[in-house]
């Protein structure tokens, strides 16, 4: 018997853009108007557009696919087809054993009824009995962390209390295909991480996740194989770190207008760890980054600039050949240079994006730049907070004990003493 449980063969999907005519009414002044035009009814519309073209892909039991792309790239499109909420204009598509999936906030809710009675609801729609759901209803209600909230109509509920409650009912259907979309970025962090261990253990149970998100992070650390899409078209498939180091690289337009026609231009950027290429970093952990460049013409006292770029606080750090002692180079055309960085990461949690440039600092000349070259995600394991981390420890402590002297007695004290001792 195969393992493969989702399938997609050269599936396409259409849509049409602008107004739909629902009613008569709005249908015959536009009828109307394509007579006195001249043009056929029955003619191609060029509103009409492709959200999907040709896409196939097979995921297996106990693997996660992630899916990645600009907004319109048509992955939510993907999953509704998945899903079988829509169906492929053409193409086949195949699921095969019981379907979760999570593709909107609020999807498959009615707001009068409370969080308790939603749960039944959806749960009902995601295929499970009544049975099934009395059985699980307290673990439901406890890994959505809501408990106080379950006996209200869910109309009253914030985006994030929605996204607790869905995805919590959808996990617990105990799914041979588990689809999940970008709903788990409202919620905070502490529950997206309970979400991630939940589909692991979704996934050690021999289900298969497809999993979109614009989490990058979460992308990486979480799914085996990754899909890019563009317009509706697949662009890559492949190892996490590859397609999102693509994806990055598009996204961003990479080489500047001036650096087009360079002498010498980046050809390769590589970041590893010992054991070979590499996206998520401890903090402190080693890092090795390779680059090549080709010279398409003679250039002289050139040097590689290597930077990191952080999403809010902008450059860290940057060092070059030429300041770290091994001077500039000279390149005839058609030369090959390559040069590894050695660095220690230390920085805090989270995503850095290494740059690179190549430069000429006599003439002021830049001949190319990567920005960024890649994406890197540092995780710091003892709680450091911030953009650096200088690993601070506690290596001494000490509590010294304030000695108090015994209270003055009171006058009352004083007296009743007095009267005892006369006694």
């Amino acid at each position: 018997m195969s393992d493969v449980v989702i399938t997609m063969e050269h599936v396409y999907k259409k849509f049409r853009k602008g107004e739909v005519y629902n009613s008569l009414r709005d249908l015959l002044p536009a009828v109307t108007g394509r007579m006195f035009r001249q043009q056929e009814l029955n003619q191609q519309d060029t509103r009409e557009f492709w959200a999907l073209q040709d896409l196939s892909f097979e995921v297996k039991a106990g693997e996660c696919l992630g899916i990645i792309g600009r907004n319109g790239a048509g992955k939510s499109t993907t999953l509704k087809i998945l899903s079988r909420i829509m169906k492929p204009t053409k193409g086949r598509m195949d699921v095969h054993g019981r379907l979760s999936a999570l593709i909107e906030v609020a999807a498959g809710f009615h707001q009068d009824l409370t969080g308790r009675e939603n749960i039944f609801l959806n749960g009902t729609i995601l295929g499970m009995s009544k049975r099934e759901i009395e059985s699980k209803l307290d673990q439901i209600i406890a890994f959505s962390g809501i408990e106080e909230f379950i006996d209200t109509p869910v109309k009253r509920y914030s985006s994030g209390m929605f996204a607790r409650l869905g995805f919590s009912v959808a996990a617990h259907v105990d799914p041979d295909v588990l689809i999940v979309d970008e709903v788990l970025s409202v919620g905070d962090y502490a529950f997206q991480q309970k979400c991630i261990e939940r589909m692991r253990n979704v996934l050690l149970g021999g289900a298969a996740v497809v999993f979109v998100s614009h989490n990058l992070r979460m992308v990486a650390d979480f799914c085996q194989r990754c899909l890019l899409l563009d317009r509706g078209r697949p662009v890559m498939m492949g190892p996490p770190h590859e397609v999102i180091f693509e994806y990055l690289r598009n996204r961003s337009g990479k080489r500047t207008e001036a650096a087009e026609s360079g002498a010498a231009q980046i050809t390769s950027v590589r970041i590893r760890d010992e054991n070979g290429e590499c996206l998520s970093f401890r903090s402190g952990q080693k890092a090795w980054i390779d680059v090549e460049i080709r010279a398409r013409a003679r250039c002289s006292k050139i040097s590689i600039t290597l930077y990191f770029i952080h999403d809010t606080a902008g450059e860290l750090m940057e060092a070059s050949t030429e300041t770290l002692g091994r001077g500039n180079f000279d390149l005839d055309e058609g030369d090959v240079y390559r040069c590894t960085f050695e660095l220690s990461l230390n920085f805090g949690s989270g995503t850095f994006h290494p740059s690179v440039l190549v430069y000429r600092h006599h003439s002021q000349t830049l001949y190319d730049v990567w920005e960024p070259a890649g994406t890197i995600f540092v995780c710091s394991e003892d709680g450091i907070r911030g953009i650096s981390n200088c690993f601070p420890r506690v290596v001494h402590q000490k509590i010294e004990r304030v000695i108090r002297p015994e209270a003055a007695p009171t006058v009352e004290q004083v007296n009743d003493g007095g009267q005892h001792n006369s006694s």
